[in-house]
């Protein structure tokens, strides 16, 4: 192993080249440019992973259609608390990217993001109740101007003819609609993203590098990390004041290997995913919506099924699903030990507690498991009554760790969102977790800086990041001029439509 010399040290180092660590690495250098950053990446290029345009489900979330984040409280009423949250984090995504296409570091929008419609859709006279209080409630607010809804069959097949064609005229259906959607390859982002850091001085990225072991430095002033080209073999060490773990579901293991006492009592439970999709254009030129339904009763929010149009590599394709899989692998290049050593004493019963209270999830997931390909294409027939099974193919998606951490209620809970986990002195940062994760990136990135970075920020940064964010500061859930204000120019530079 080769000893720390000036050539093997960084001011921060960053594991994982996905669309989280690429937008960290891009805030920072935007907000301190002599800072050196170092990105490790075990994989040949950026976003094989779960920021993969095939990988990840997370395709433009704002909350406008995802019923999973608008429940029903015990009183009859909707609860819309956790679908605005989500809604304006998505708007300091489209403020930072407008930034850097104006800035020239991403050259056009086309290139990562189109205008597609989000829908909601529902069968069923209790859904379709549901569906109109939703509507009711969201469209009241000024976040969601311009939501319509329908249960008028002739007006909903206009907004997407596959799921009304050959429908019984009969059935109860309802659907709410927002045109200022977007659909997001998260894949080319990140690849725009990287393509711009290495533009930068100081700035350098590891492919094919795998991160093997950390340690704090005796001087206790960072981090040591192992680090070993898979190409070669070879092993090295590189020292950082800061570190983060941006590595996808490896980055509840590197945490693990840091022994800081904020990561006693985490585990991780995979879920891999599969999707059925098609490229046909005679279909996939017929379908401009993002239309997603409702989980059924008793099932987890990550199997609520979705027909997306997806723009990638400049073709459209339709993909339906998600159906669980299951996997041990904590990535899809991942390996199958990955889950059993990941066990270790503190978090053995906040595992066994999930496994006690979350039956509902496994017999969903052992269902899925053993799923036929005609129990899947009659998932899909709900959605779309005519279809040929002939025009679809399967395809498996990335790996979801979904979060397990210690809880003083019941020894252990699981988590469906993204938690971000620090050292008590900030010199180490995980990202743990899944949904909405790639579209709240940027959110993420602010809310870490904001704890992590605390002097830097209140004396410097602030100017900075409202250049790059302009309604930072403000607060866009009760600001409606700030919000028509935002949504406008971003719309304008994203080539996005207006509610």
């Amino acid at each position: 192993m080769t000893q720390s010399n000036e050539a093997d040290s960084a001011d921060i180092v960053l594991v994982g080249a996905g669309i989280m660590s690429t937008t960290l690495a891009v805030f920072l250098k935007e907000l301190q440019p002599h800072l050196r950053i170092e990105m490790i990446e075990r994989l040949p290029g950026e976003a094989q992973e779960s920021s993969g345009p095939w990988n990840n489900a997370g395709t433009g979330h704002a909350a406008n259609c995802e019923l999973n984040y608008t429940p029903m409280r015990p009183d009859g009423t909707v609860d819309i608390a956790k679908a605005l949250e989500v809604n304006v984090e998505f708007d300091m995504s489209r403020q930072f990217w407008s930034y850097l296409i104006r800035k020239g570091a991403i050259a056009s929008p086309d290139s990562f993001i189109h205008p597609v419609p989000h829908m909601s859709f529902v069968i069923g006279e209790d859904r379709a109740a549901f569906l109109k209080k939703r509507h009711a409630a969201m469209s009241a607010h000024h976040c969601y101007h311009g939501m319509e809804f329908s249960q008028d069959h002739k007006q909903i097949a206009e907004w997407a003819p596959l799921i009304m064609e050959g429908r019984d005229p009969g059935q109860v259906v309802a659907a709410t609609r927002i045109v200022s959607g977007a659909d997001v390859n998260y894949g080319a982002l990140t690849t725009n993203l990287m393509n711009y850091l290495k533009t930068q001085d100081r700035f350098s990225v590891h492919f094919q590098h795998e991160v093997t072991d950390l340690q704090r430095r005796p001087t206790g002033d960072g981090w040591w990390l192992d680090v070993r080209d898979e190409k070669t073999g070879e092993t090295r060490r590189i020292g950082a004041r800061y570190v983060f773990l941006g590595a996808g579901g490896a980055a509840i293991t590197l945490l693990q290997k840091s022994g800081i006492p904020e990561a006693k009592g985490f585990a991780g439970f995979p879920v891999s995913g599969i999707w059925l999709r098609c490229g046909k254009p005679e279909i996939a030129d017929r379908h401009d919506a993002k239309v997603y339904g409702m989980a059924a009763a008793g099932s987890p929010p990550m199997s609520v099924p979705h027909l997306d149009t997806r723009i990638i590599d400049g073709k459209r394709w339709l993909l339906f699903g998600p159906y669980a899989g299951f996997s041990t692998k904590f990535l899809k290049h991942g390996s199958l030990f990955d889950l059993a050593l990941s066990i270790r004493p503190d978090n053995i019963l906040p595992l066994l507690a999930v496994g006690r209270d979350n039956f509902a999830l496994e017999e969903y997931l052992v269902g899925q498991v053993f799923q036929t390909k005609e129990d899947r294409y009659k998932a899909l027939r709900e959605f779309y009554p005519h279809l040929q099974e002939s025009d679809w193919e399967l395809d498996v998606a990335g790996q979801r760790v979904q979060i397990i951490k210690h809880s003083k209620l019941k020894t252990g809970t699981l988590e469906f969102g993204t938690e971000i986990v620090h050292s008590a002195d900030s010199s180490l940062v995980a990202l743990l977790g899944a949904s909405p994760g790639a579209s709240t990136a940027v959110w993420i990135m602010v809310h870490m800086l904001e704890n992590c970075f605390h002097e830097q920020l209140v004396g410097h940064w602030v100017p900075k990041i409202k250049e790059m964010i302009p309604s930072y500061g403000g607060d866009l859930k009760t600001d409606a001029a700030l919000v028509e204000r935002v949504r406008k120019d971003t719309a304008e530079v994203l080539g996005l439509h207006t509610s």
